[in-house]
């Protein structure tokens, strides 16, 4: 008999209208709570039927969690801020655009409407088994059906694996990263601030969590400061489709140059790991080089040290190693390798051209 998984389950619904009012209800509630922000990552668990909370706790009324403030030393948005309204706003198109180029590329015009950037930094891996409800080693297993023999991975991991392969999707973290962005979390000891990158934790530290929020926890914003403000940028993202598909894979620079030399780097990739990636190898070993060809190769080549690919995702290796180097060196035609068609061997002669 067909499972039928369209009716969502029972659930008490909380609206608070402030952020005090929200935090107070995530630690009455404690681990029986689920955050609902844009919504479209949670009503995917809800109809499933994979994830069932005793609260949901809807931030959707919190004003105080929209928007973008233009601040002394940046820029703070807050967490309930779409992904349209980040794209759009003119202080992040103009000093900080690699994030707006980040968030022009989630999904689609109409999840983007609806879609948050808090959401997008928060959201849980993808990985079709974990997301179907068989019990891997994330949900609580013993087995990543994912690394077997007979396990689909074409999307996953070739960094960082430690029983779960399933990689972090969002095209914004690693925007975020490159601008050195920090979260701002209410946690029950006071407000908390983590570097974007530390936001995230590994399958070695909790394989049950994606990041460091504990329950009673609530990121309420994001801040981003003047250190990178009018860098050079450059963002890329590679998918299947144009439209609606996680990336395979992206990348995000903020470069300074000086006198045609790389001065200041900070250099991303995600969708290669558990969590996002800042190649910190990378930026320390072209610090003062030139920001050309050669440099880049370079660059390329150290990004991809230690991948070790599954069964269906070696392509991975060759286009992190390209991606890295024209966010190194900025080579023009980002949108050259958007679209994957055809069998994995041409698609890797391409990546190697």
């Amino acid at each position: 008999m067909a499972i039928i998984r369209d009716v969502m389950p029972a659930f008490d619904l909380l609206q608070p209208s402030s952020a005090a009012d929200a935090q107070k209800l995530l630690q009455e509630h404690g681990s029986d709570a689920w955050i609902m922000a844009g919504g479209l990552d949670s009503f995917d668990w809800l109809k499933d039927r994979i994830k069932k909370p005793k609260v949901l706790v809807d931030l959707s009324g919190i004003d105080e969690l929209k928007g973008i403030r233009v601040t002394g030393d940046g820029v703070e948005i807050g967490a309930m801020t779409t992904l349209t309204e980040v794209a759009e706003h003119p202080e992040i198109r103009k000093n900080y655009s690699v994030l707006s180029q980040a968030v022009s590329v989630v999904a689609s015009p109409q999840i983007r409407n609806q879609g948050t950037l808090g959401g997008n930094v928060s959201q849980d891996v993808r990985c079709w088994y974990y997301r179907g409800g068989w019990p891997c080693y994330r949900a609580g297993g013993n087995i990543c059906y994912a690394d077997t023999p007979v396990g689909r991975n074409r999307e996953h991991a070739i960094f960082g694996a430690d029983r779960c392969v399933a990689v972090h999707p969002s095209d914004s973290v690693p925007a975020l990263i490159a601008l050195d962005a920090k979260f701002v979390v209410q946690t029950s000891k006071g407000e908390k601030t983590v570097d974007a990158e530390n936001y995230y934790i590994g399958p070695d530290l909790d394989i049950t969590r994606i990041n460091m929020l504990q329950p009673g926890d609530l990121l309420t914003a994001i801040r981003i400061p003047s250190t990178w403000a009018g860098a050079t940028f450059y963002f890329e993202k590679v998918r299947d489709r144009n439209v609606w598909d996680f990336p395979l894979m992206n990348v995000a620079s903020a470069i300074v140059l000086s006198g045609g030399a790389i001065s200041r780097i900070r250099l991303a990739v995600n969708a290669v790991s558990p969590r996002p990636m800042r190649l910190k190898n990378v930026e320390d070993a072209v610090v003062g080089k030139p920001a050309d060809a050669s440099t880049g190769e370079m660059a390329g080549k150290l990004a991809v040290q230690g991948a070790v690919p599954l069964q269906f995702n070696a392509y991975k290796i060759p286009l992190m190693r390209n991606l890295v180097k024209r966010a190194v060196c900025g080579v023009a035609g980002q949108q050259a390798y958007g679209a994957l068609t055809g069998d994995l061997d041409t698609q890797e002669v391409a990546w190697n051209s």
